[in-house]
């Protein structure tokens, strides 16, 4: 089913009936997202759009986690050559708009860890089914960086700002329990069940009248595309500038060699 999607290995699609299951797929790595996960995420959502016979989506991660961020050998490599760097940023501003504009329902089952894109790409989905196992987390800010494609554009337009400014600016772990207080899941779900129940409500939901589902999707999301219009410009711009900055460098480094070291 990949192959038909033209897609790399780091990301599949498989067919479930009228439902396709789109799943990260670098078990070994945490489902890290590096240039060719970054592309495919770019690129999945207009040719998932384009297959007429699909009418749901189920979104997750192989192994342990749904993704822990950024891949940091990819990310390393952006200190020094400006032009992936800001290939990075457009394909990252991609990845936003496609998920804004997506007309599908899509439900993603968060198995796992998801941090940083991970996070922000699990919590723009229409209906986030999380494990009780697992955690959101958004550590740009860590690691001297604005999250452009993250919290700090559309946290404040689903959570009470108030209670999740703090896990923004620390980078803290958000339980799943806490993550559903804070409207950044739907419900929780038992580790075991989660895959099993986003794949009987993707079926569910691929039986409502398709039309009707779609414009619903469309109206309800007007509201979050055109609030979030001026944030994600400004979010990416300073983004781009901290990507620059000595102390981003200096964390970055600091955290490769500890990897490194473990």
């Amino acid at each position: 089913m990949s192959d038909r999607y033209d897609l790399p290995d780091e990301l599949t699609v498989t067919r479930d009936g009228p439902v396709r299951i789109v799943t990260l797929n670098r078990p070994e790595q945490l489902n890290t997202i590096d240039e060719r996960l970054h592309r495919a995420l770019a690129d999945v959502w207009r040719r998932l759009s384009a297959d007429r016979e699909a009418a749901a989506v189920v979104l997750t991660g192989a192994g342990r986690a749904f993704s822990a961020g950024g891949d940091l050998e990819w990310i390393s490599s952006f200190l020094d050559d400006p032009v992936a760097r800001d290939e990075s940023l457009r394909e990252g501003a991609q990845i936003i708009e496609e998920l804004l504009r997506f007309p599908l329902p899509l439900i993603t089952a968060v198995n796992g860890p998801a941090v940083g894109l991970g996070c922000s790409v699990a919590v723009l989905s229409d209906i986030v089914l999380i494990s009780d196992r697992a955690f959101l987390a958004d550590p740009h800010v860590s690691v001297g960086l604005v999250a452009g494609d993250g919290g700090a554009a559309f946290w404040p337009l689903l959570t009470p700002i108030l209670r999740s400014r703090e896990y923004l600016y620390t980078g803290d772990r958000i339980p799943a329990r806490v993550a559903v207080e804070l409207g950044l899941a739907s419900r929780t779900v038992a580790a075991d069940e989660l895959l099993s129940s986003a794949l009987e409500l993707a079926h569910r939901l691929a039986r409502q009248p398709a039309q009707a589902l779609r414009d619903t999707k469309r109206v309800a999301g007007m509201h979050l595309a055109q609030a979030l219009s001026g944030a994600m410009q400004a979010g990416f711009a300073a983004e781009r500038q901290t990507m620059m900055s000595a102390e981003h460098r200096r964390r970055v480094l600091a955290l490769r060699k500890g990897a490194g070291a473990s």
